[in-house]
């Protein structure tokens, strides 16, 4: 940060000023002194022309208006503005208070207000302008609206106010001072809340009174979320910074100025305090011994030893000193700030003093790319933009904590601190668009921050960190490489500024710093600015010493001593000079290495200057208030520097004339100065202007040579490059001289710009021998394409201009050509491929979908139609392209990634590919197609594999899967044999829903295969009708069953029953439960023993058939491998039964005879005892089939009573629509 007085404007009549006040909206600056004066002035800050040059602090500062406001008659003590309603309201020393209203470009009063008791102390209004606090010396406060009315109002006992202070919440709270140095907390009501309390007066400390108090109203956000925002100072020079009313934990800031005012910017990053101060000891007896040798006399001009002086120091949030500026005059009575913060105006005696303010914003440059951070006021982290300069592309990075930015060769390093609540903080290295490429953790506090192409160096007051970084574009460059070996010993290092042996680099920073802190202790000499170059680093000090270090080793090398503080330093090109802004704004120069005296140099460079001089001598060159430095990229003799609101540019010590400017510079060469209007950008930081907010300027060397080369001939002008060579000059000189085809001359001036690329230039238009061509090629050079392409056309050589405009990559022209005329299909062909690529290259792929179509691309159109998920285009190439051409096997491999199986295996096909064709069905779990294609293309692996990927599944517990894989490729036995596994397991479980539904699949997976067979057996296809009846065979050699199909259905009957008997007891129908629950006896080969007798035992007791029910105990009481428990409950249950009821069935109401024999049977028999012939069960009802009308489902086979299946739509065992009748 730099600051420095601009302007003065005198009151009329030698008035002193005792108040000012800025309004920051729209500009009008207030000021009230002695005698009732009060008036309203305007700075005009608008450029008279439309030079972007001449823009922010450098335009015209002229007065667009002075209204002196007639009402007062004592001194105006306090001057206040309500921003939002444009209000003015003022107060003088007989508590006569005016509120001003702006008519028509004029100021008039409004209201007028007199207590006529006490004197008015100060007022203030609330952030959004609704409500004004008045207060008065008397303890009275009074609280009013914006139209004139009071709210409330109070007295305070017997206390003395001071200053007031609305909480930035739109007043939610009142901080009101008093004269006992206390602050007292009110709500918006008038109720007290508390004392807030006050850390900036020792214990016993007497006479210390509150001089000011500012809180910052977070409208531009903060800077850090933990930022103080509430400055209370105090009189004897201390400023207590807190987070809010009740921080008990504040900074403290000692000044050494007895305070007068304080006040925060718009943007609360910085505070400005003024005030008075004695000199120091030091700087007493420095200025009398100055006097002393005759350097200083005494004089009107010069300051007394005694005397105090006028000073505004300026702050951060978190109380490090930023600068100072000295302020002539007896007392500043009123300070208040610009609104874009750029500019701060002070009251003293009967002067306005305006000082211009260059803020160190978080920014940095390289490559092309601008690099800036700023604040929102919704957001709590910095919004970081990386602006690409040339192409107008933004990229936004949110970063929370930010520190710093520095930007050197193709990286920039953002620093931050990290959010664990540990003292580290984090270099992160970016590249142009804000991609982090690498990052390093210190625990070193970076307040100085240096970088160049390979190093990066922190630096607190104590410690310096130094890390030499890799990024992604220098670790690929050969001469990075082969340097690397030099520089690893330097790769990351820390060591302490009194150290000058430098630490192991091993050591980590704890250790480096806990070692040096045993040793060395707090330094007396902090660190205050570092420099880099690729040779040195060189690190300031407070006192003026400079120590060098030798990069890449960083070793210390020697020590510089300066004459004052330095704020800034810079090396030049060649590591040879250093330029030193110290703390006063002075730019001297420096030594940095010793050379051999320069014969015939002139006089006025650099070198000459400094031919036998040891290293560290001082260069007789002086300049003051210089804020910005920077020297060219490829001379060492030449930098550009910001003197108040002009540009310098110096060659040497011979300055050029100066040029109004504001812009901060970011980049010096080719004899062009490149700078960025920062103040402006901040302004709108969102949408920059790349017009308005870059600026070049060029060079008096450079523009006199433009001169030159259009008023005089080549021979001049070549002679006064030759005086004053530099590349850019030499190419200048050739392109004129490329211009008047003067190609001997063009020659000479690339060789002295060593330009070898344009030598070859030169001896290519040698060679040519029309005059007409050269001057194409010419224009050609100088990207005059379009006249270049005329001449080729006039001398109706269209083959050269296709050629140009084919080296140019300008394929839409190239084809405009070849329409016209010209060419042939192949050219056509390969500039429809190169448009195509130009769209694909910007993700267009529909439009380059058209292009490649005309040039007949397939593979890059396929990859188009990929990309677009255009799978109809891509199915419409398999029709297009030939049998076996490669790039079906593509076609199908991008069929595959989207799961489209048909299309890929069709492809796969046509490309003749057929074991990708399998891959690809094995891979999308397609089996049936397959191991369709396998047994027609006989390839016996997929079986294996079939086999070898079930076996891996059941291993893996995923049975279902296994049996789905089964069922996808045709193997219908295998899926049923596992699914009656399962569907057993699940019975054992209890679980007798999933049961049958297993076993219910698993029977229809049989009837699958049988229907396989039969389809064989029809169509003629013996082998398959064998290998079936192999596959039967060889199941029934390994399961020692000889009916396997026949009891397919075995298993879903007996669970299906189970089920019945269960719902039809539950259900209150005892006779068909117990009917159907005697038919279970019949699959005690499938269902639990225990199961089926409990549930007969169970139906028959509630049906009172007490036979059929012991009979079913006397089972359960025999079970083989049951529990003695059990066997035990089952006697102990069977005893109380049929104690009470004899043990026989009720003589049955109803006799049916056997269907066969005509016996007479039960209802409930399931088969008969004369002829043994037996009776199926109805699916429906459980009841035995005995010669009624039935139906039979188509699925499962199985039969029900017709009368039954008349209530249902569906087969209660297979659940399928498939009855008929019989």
């Amino acid at each position: 940060m730099f600051i420095y007085l601009s302007k003065k404007i005198a009151i009329p009549k030698d008035v002193r000023l005792r108040s000012l006040s800025w309004n920051t909206d729209q500009g009008w600056i207030a000021c009230g002194g002695e005698s009732g004066m009060l008036k309203v002035l305007k700075l005009e800050s608008q450029p008279t022309s439309n030079d972007p040059k001449a823009k922010g602090l450098a335009a015209p500062s002229n007065l667009s208006m002075n209204q002196t406001l007639e009402g007062h008659t004592g001194a105006v003590e306090c001057v206040v503005w309500n921003e939002v309603h444009r209000k003015l309201t003022t107060s003088d020393d007989t508590g006569l208070i005016i509120v001003w209203m702006l008519y028509k470009g004029m100021w008039y009063e409004e209201m007028i207000n007199n207590r006529n008791k006490s004197v008015v102390r100060d007022m203030k209004w609330t952030s959004d302008g609704q409500k004004i606090c008045i207060i008065y010396e008397d303890g009275a406060v009074i609280v009013g609206s914006v139209d004139g009315n009071r709210i409330w109002g109070k007295e305070l006992g017997k206390v003395n106010l001071s200053k007031v202070c609305w909480s930035p919440d739109t007043g939610r709270h009142i901080l009101f001072c008093t004269d006992a140095c206390e602050i007292l907390t009110y709500d918006a009501l008038g109720n007290f809340v508390a004392n807030v309390p006050i850390q900036g007066v020792a214990e016993g400390e007497q006479a210390v009174e509150i001089v000011g108090i500012d809180w910052y109203d977070g409208s531009q956000g903060y800077v850090d979320p933990n930022a103080p925002s509430l400055a209370v100072a105090f009189s004897n020079g201390r400023i207590q910074l807190m987070r809010n009313e009740v921080d008990e934990k504040a900074l403290i800031i000692e000044t050494g100025l007895r305070i007068s005012r304080i006040k925060w910017n718009c943007a609360g990053t910085v505070l400005a305090v003024s005030g008075a101060s004695l000199p120091t000891e030091a700087e007493r007896k420095a200025l009398e011994a100055r006097q002393r040798d005759g350097e200083d006399k005494p004089d009107g001009d010069q300051p007394d030893p005694d005397k105090e002086s006028n000073a505004v120091q300026f702050y951060t949030p978190f109380g490090r000193h930023l600068r100072s500026l000295k302020v002539p005059g007896t007392g500043i009575n009123g300070l208040s700030w610009e609104g874009s913060g750029l500019r701060i105006a002070l009251a003293v005696d009967s002067f306005i003093y305006f000082a211009n303010i260059r803020p160190d914003y978080k920014w940095g440059y390289f490559g092309k790319t601008l690099v800036y951070a700023y604040t929102k006021p919704e957001r709590s982290e910095h919004c970081v933009v990386f602006w690409e300069t040339k192409t107008d592309e933004r990229h936004v990075k949110y970063v929370k904590k930010l520190v710093a930015i520095r930007a050197a060769g193709d990286n920039c390093c953002l620093v931050t601190k990290t959010e664990d609540g540990s003292d580290q903080w984090i270099l992160i290295l970016c590249n142009a668009i804000g991609t982090p490429i690498d990052s390093k953790y210190t625990e070193v506090e970076p307040i100085n921050l240096s970088m160049t192409g390979h190093h990066v160096v922190v630096a607190s007051e104590d410690y310096v960190y130094v890390w030499q970084y890799r990024s992604m574009l220098t670790s690929a460059d050969p001469k990075v490489m082969a340097g690397a070996s030099l520089r690893k010993d330097g790769k990351d290092k820390m060591f302490h500024i009194d150290d000058l042996g430098i630490q192991d680099p091993k050591q980590s920073d704890k250790n480096v710093a806990k070692r040096a802190k045993e040793q060395y202790g707090l330094t007396t000499d902090p660190i205050c600015c570092t420099a880099l170059s690729a040779r040195y680093l060189v690190v300031g000090r407070e006192s003026g010493n400079v120590h060098r270090y030798v990069l890449p080793e960083i070793k210390y090398d020697c020590k510089f001593a300066l004459k004052s503080r330095p704020q800034q330093m810079a090396f030049n090109c060649d590591s040879t000079r250093i330029a030193v802004i110290d703390a006063n704004g002075v730019l001297n120069f420096l030594d940095a290495d010793t050379k051999q005296y320069v014969k015939n140099a002139p006089v006025s460079t650099l070198a000459s200057l400094f031919s036998n001089a040891p290293v560290g001598a001082h260069l007789p060159f002086e300049r003051k208030d210089v804020w910005d430095m920077k020297w060219s990229d490829d001379n060492p003799n030449l930098f550009s520097m910001m003197e108040k609101t002009r540009m310098y540019i110096f060659r040497g010590l011979d300055v050029e004339e100066p040029i109004p400017s504001s812009g901060y510079i970011c980049q010096f060469n080719n004899l062009k100065v490149k700078s960025v209007m920062l103040d402006e950008i901040m302004q709108n930081p969102e949408h920059p202007n790349i017009k308005e907010m870059v600026l070049r300027f060029e060079t008096k060397s450079l523009r006199d040579t433009r001169e030159l080369l259009q008023s005089v001939g080549l021979k001049e002008a070549f002679q006064f490059i030759s005086d004053n060579p530099h590349n850019r000059l030499w190419r200048l000189m050739a392109e004129a001289a490329l211009e008047r085809l003067d190609f001997i001359t063009a020659e000479k001036a690339f060789v002295r710009g060593a330009d070898y690329q344009g030598i070859q230039f030169v001896k290519r238009l040698k060679v040519l021998d029309d005059k007409l061509k050269q001057k194409a090629e010419v224009a050609a050079y100088f990207k005059n394409f379009d006249q270049a392409e005329n001449i080729y056309r006039d001398i109706d050589r269209k083959d050269l201009a296709i050629d140009l405009r084919m080296r140019l990559g300008d394929w839409f022209r190239v084809v405009q050509l070849l329409q016209s005329g010209g060419g042939d299909d192949h050219l056509l062909g390969k500039a429809w491929n190169n448009i195509g690529d130009y769209y694909a290259e910007r993700y267009k792929w529909a439009s380059a979908v058209q292009y490649y179509a005309q040039a007949k691309n397939y593979e890059r159109l396929a990859h188009c139609y990929y990309v677009l998920e255009d799978y109809n285009g891509l199915e419409d190439l398999i029709h297009t392209l030939s049998e076996g051409d490669p790039l079906l096997i593509s076609i199908g491999q991008k069929f595959a990634t989207v799961g489209m199986s048909d299309h890929a295996v069709r492809a796969f096909l046509k490309a003749g590919d057929i074991k990708a064709a399998i891959d690809c069905c094995i891979t999308l779990n397609q089996w049936d197609v397959g191991v369709k294609l396998a047994g027609s293309n006989e390839f016996a692996q997929v079986e294996t594999l079939l086999t070898k990927y079930a076996q891996h599944l059941l291993e893996k517990q995923k049975p279902l899967h296994a049996v789905e894989l089964y069922r996808k490729s045709n193997h219908h036995i295998d899926a049923a044999k596992l699914l009656f596994k399962l569907g057993k397991e699940s019975g054992v479980k209890g679980k007798f829903d999933r049961a049958k539904k297993l076993y219910v699949i698993g029977a229809l997976e049989v009837e699958k295969y049988r229907k396989q067979v039969l389809d064989a057996k029809r169509d003629g296809k013996k082998t398959v009708g064998r290998q079936v009846l192999d596959g039967l065979m060889s199941d029934d050699a390994t399961t020692g069953t000889t009916n396997f199909m026949d009891k397919s259905w075995r298993g879903a009957e007996a669970f299906h029953f189970l089920l019945l008997a269960q719902r039809q007891l539950f259900e209150g129908y005892v006779d068909a439960a117990t009917k159907t629950a005697l038919r279970l006896t019949e699959y005690e080969d499938i269902l639990e023993v225990r199961d089926i007798f409990s549930l007969i035992a169970l139906c028959a007791y509630f049906n009172k058939y007490f036979g059929q029910c012991s009979r079913a105990f006397i089972k359960l009481e025999t079970l083989e491998g049951a529990e003695p428990t059990m066997l035990e409950n089952y006697q102990n249950l069977a005893l109380s039964i049929f104690t009470k009821y004899p043990p026989v069935d009720p003589i049955a109401k109803k006799k049916v005879q056997c269907p066969e024999c005509r016996a007479e049977i039960k209802d409930w028999s399931t088969q008969c005892n004369e002829c043994g012939a037996k009776f199926p069960a109805c699916v429906i009802s459980g009841r035995p089939l005995l010669g009624e009308r039935t139906v039979q489902c188509r699925v499962c086979r199985h039969l029900a009573y017709e009368q039954e299946a008349h209530t249902i739509n569906y087969c209660p065992l297979c659940h399928h629509y498939a009855f008929s009748d019989r």
